[in-house]
């Protein structure tokens, strides 16, 4: 009954070490198929040396009178639950063998055994070593339990015809049943196997191994004999009337050479990097639970260092918008980027695309073709007046005369007048100054004629918006400039009034709408 303890005490701690893995906080989608698969069966097939120890053995490490070499053949089927724990069904056939030549003077045969098991295996090796190290080895000690069946004959040593028992006669004990073999009766004994084994990792479907296991069975049946512990003081006739004996139960051993045949979908097998570490890649395909930690798969997120986020920084920046659009080289009031005509002369009238009109031409051409009133080509040009002065040249006055009458056949363009100056005088100064400039204009145009002055739109800048630098003579030339610009009526005014400078606007009062500021005529 001790024996029998014991055995239960193995598979009460064996089921603990089960239950502490489970307890552990497991993500929703448990067990390895999810992204990251991973294959977890496989089947082995392991032949091997077998060896009996009970009372009938003679020799511990080599064989006695009439003994003679045996053998046996393993197969089982594993299925990993983790790295470190798996499970196997574990079924043996084979024969055994011993003697004793004293006091017994005998010598069994048990051929043909079969024994089925459960084991529960633990990998010692990441625990010991790591994941990384010996990537390619595993190292398993187990146990279980389960069944053996066995059909024993003892003979008289030098005598092969003298019989002495077999365990398939009404003398078999029944303690744990029987089975009907071939005329023959089969005795059932529960049996605990322990053992160990090394693996190595050939490739990503073959392993090979070493599998070293003692099966306990829990009887003294297998040899049919008992004993005395060793004092040889039992008589002869006694020694096979199937009473518990003060030895230990009946044991075998075996030792063998495995192959396993790992199973699942695309595997593969971890693989040395150029830094001599061992890579795992979950795209790559499926690796085998026995070798691999599944935390090796998961892609630790992407924490970039200073370099690379300066490199991410200036990957995402936008491409630097062309100079183009910010010059006007020929003063003509189209960006040099849209201007299809650059270098018109200077005071030009140039169309929306820069290039120069022949003004008297184009308001003969609407006359003499009676085109659509509704229509309006964006123009461009410029005025000239004399240095700090707000007087209109003879040369700007003639084109503006020309605007008036190219208003008054298109109703529906509308006027915008831009005052600019250079950087010589006060900020204020050139504010009033370009202020005083396209009022001037403003007037010339009503007092010559033009029809609807709420067309005429003025604005004024000062020094805010130069064309070129305030250094040379030229730059400030061209900065010093009032712009024309004859613009469709339904085209966007501009966003902020004549004048406008950063600061704070002035808040509404409740129940009163904000109006426009006067322009000045």
């Amino acid at each position: 009954m001790k024996k029998i303890s014991y055995g239960f005490s193995l598979l009460l701690l064996i089921s603990m070490a089960f239950q502490a893995q489970a307890q552990v906080p497991a993500p929703k989608s448990a067990g390895y198929e999810g992204p990251n698969r991973l294959n977890t069966w496989s089947v082995s097939i392991t032949p091997g040396i077998t060896q009996f120890y009970g009372d009938l053995r003679q020799y511990d490490f080599k064989r006695g009178p009439e003994e003679h070499l045996t053998g046996g053949l393993g197969i089982s089927v594993h299925k990993q639950l983790s790295p470190i724990f798996g499970l196997s069904a574990n079924f043996w056939t084979g024969n055994l063998n011993g003697s004793k030549q004293r006091i017994y003077n005998a010598h069994f045969e048990s051929k043909g055994f079969l024994q089925g098991s459960i084991n529960a295996h633990m990998n010692l090796k990441p625990l010991l070593f790591g994941y990384n190290k010996l990537k390619r080895w595993k190292w398993d000690i187990y146990g279980g339990y389960g069944y053996m069946w066995f059909n024993t004959t003892v003979y008289e040593l030098g005598s092969r015809n003298t019989v002495l028992i077999r365990s398939n006669t009404e003398f078999s004990s029944k303690t744990a049943g029987e089975w009907e073999r071939d005329g023959s009766t089969y005795t059932r004994e529960l049996v605990f196997p322990v053992g160990m084994a090394f693996h190595y990792e050939v490739s990503s479907r073959i392993d090979v191994g070493l599998d070293f296991t003692l099966n306990n069975v829990n009887s003294e049946k297998l040899d049919m004999t008992y004993g005395d512990g060793g004092k040889e003081q039992y008589p002869r006739q006694n020694i096979w009337l199937f009473r518990k004996g003060d030895s230990s139960l009946d044991k075998w051993g075996s030792i063998g050479l495995s192959l396993t045949y790992k199973l699942g979908k695309n595997a593969v097998m971890a693989k040395k990097g150029k830094d001599g570490k061992y890579v795992t890649d979950a795209k790559a395909g499926r690796y085998h639970l026995r070798y691999t930690n599944p935390l090796d798969l998961i892609v630790p997120p992407y924490n970039p260092t200073a370099k690379d986020a300066d490199s991410i920084f200036k990957a995402n920046q936008p491409k630097p918008l062309d100079p183009r659009l910010f010059t006007d080289s020929d003063g003509d009031g189209v960006a040099d980027l849209f201007d299809k005509e650059p270098g018109t002369p200077a005071n030009s009238i140039v169309s929306g695309g820069g290039v120069a009109l022949d003004l008297n031409k184009y308001i003969k051409d609407i006359i003499a073709q009676n085109l659509p009133k509704e229509e309006c080509e964006a123009m461009f040009g410029n005025i000239e007046f004399d240095t700090d002065k707000a007087i209109v040249t003879a040369n700007s006055q003639q084109t503006m005369k020309q605007i008036i009458d190219l208003l008054n056949l298109r109703p529906n363009c509308r006027i915008i007048i831009v005052g600019h100056t250079d950087a010589r005088a006060s900020d204020n100064y050139n504010m009033q100054l370009s202020k005083r400039r396209v009022e001037t204009a403003k007037r010339f145009l009503i007092r010559n004629g033009l029809q609807d002055p709420s067309r005429i739109t003025i604005e004024y800048y000062g020094e805010l918006r130069p064309v070129s630098d305030n250094k040379s003579v030229e730059g400030m030339n061209r900065n010093r400039r009032v712009e024309v610009k004859i613009m469709p009526m339904n085209d966007l005014r501009s966003s902020y009034p004549a004048g406008f400078r950063t600061g704070k606007k002035k808040e509404t009062e409740p129940g009163k709408a904000a109006r426009e500021p006067k322009q000045k005529n």
